[in-house]
C-alpha cells in the first residue's frame, strides 16, 4: 500500500517506515519539489497536521498522512509544543533547540518531577484535500540533566521514558519503535488505513 508523508525529514520518513513495516511502501515530498511548504501557523499540533496533510493531498493523488510531534515541559507550561523544532530560532539545529531546553529548565531550577515531560504525535490522513481522520499517541519521562546517545533525532539525547534509564537517543530503534509517541499515533493510524484504501 502507498502511502505519501507530507515531509522532507527524512529521518521521520525513515520512522515511519519502520514502525509500519513490509506491507507499506513510505515516501515523502523529497521528489516533489514543486509543491511548497505548508506554512505551520496552527495553534496545535492537531491544526498543524491537519494542514500539513490537507496542503500535500492537493498536489498528490492517494493517501497523505503529515505529522506534528514535539515535546511538553512542564516545568515550562507545556513549551517548547508546537516550536519544538524550532525552539531556539527560526532555522535552530537539533543541538541549538536541546541547549536552550535546557537553559530554561536550569533557570526555572526544575528537578525531580518538575523535569517531567511528554512526547506528543498527531497525525492526520488526507486524500484530495479532504481530512479523512486523525490519530495521536503521547509518551510519558522526564528530562535528562545532560544529553545521551548517538541515536535518534530532535529532543531525543535528553528525554527518558517513563520506566527507563537510557535516553531516546540511548535505546535501539526497534525498542524506541515499539514505545514512542509516533508509533503509538501510527499503530492507530495503520488500524484505519485498509478502509481508506481505494478499491482496485
Amino acid at each position: 500500500m502507498q502511502l505519501i508523508v507530507a515531509t522532507r525529514n527524512a529521518h521521520k520518513t525513515r520512522e515511519i517506515q519502520q514502525i509500519l513495516g513490509s506491507d507499506f511502501a513510505v515516501s515523502d515530498l523529497s521528489a516533489h519539489p514543486e509543491i511548497p511548504a505548508t506554512p505551520e501557523h496552527g495553534k496545535s499540533f492537531e491544526e498543524n497536521a491537519m494542514l500539513k496533510a490537507a496542503g500535500a493531498s492537493r498536489y498528490l493523488p492517494g493517501l497523505i498522512v503529515a505529522d506534528d510531534s514535539g515535546l511538553e515541559v512542564d516545568a515550562l507550561g507545556g513549551a517548547p509544543g508546537i516550536f519544538s523544532a524550532r525552539y531556539a530560532g527560526k532555522n535552530s539545529t537539533d543541538q541549538q533547540n536541546i541547549d536552550k531546553l535546557l537553559r530554561e529548565l536550569a533557570r526555572v531550577t526544575a528537578n525531580g518531577i518538575q523535569r517531567s515531560a511528554r512526547f506528543r504525535c498527531v497525525i492526520a490522513l488526507a486524500r484530495e484535500g479532504a481530512l479523512l481522520g486523525m490519530f495521536e499517541g503521547a509518551v510519558e519521562g522526564i528530562i535528562a540533566d545532560t544529553p545521551r546517545g548517538q541515536g535518534g533525532f530532535g529532543y531525543d539525547p535528553v528525554f527518558v521514558p517513563r520506566g527507563l534509564e537510557e535516553t531516546f537517543a540511548q535505546l535501539p530503534a526497534e525498542v524506541k519503535n515499539g514505545i514512542g509517541h509516533r508509533a503509538k499515533a501510527i499503530r492507530a493510524l495503520s488500524r484505519k488505513l485498509a478502509a481508506f484504501k481505494p478499491p482496485d
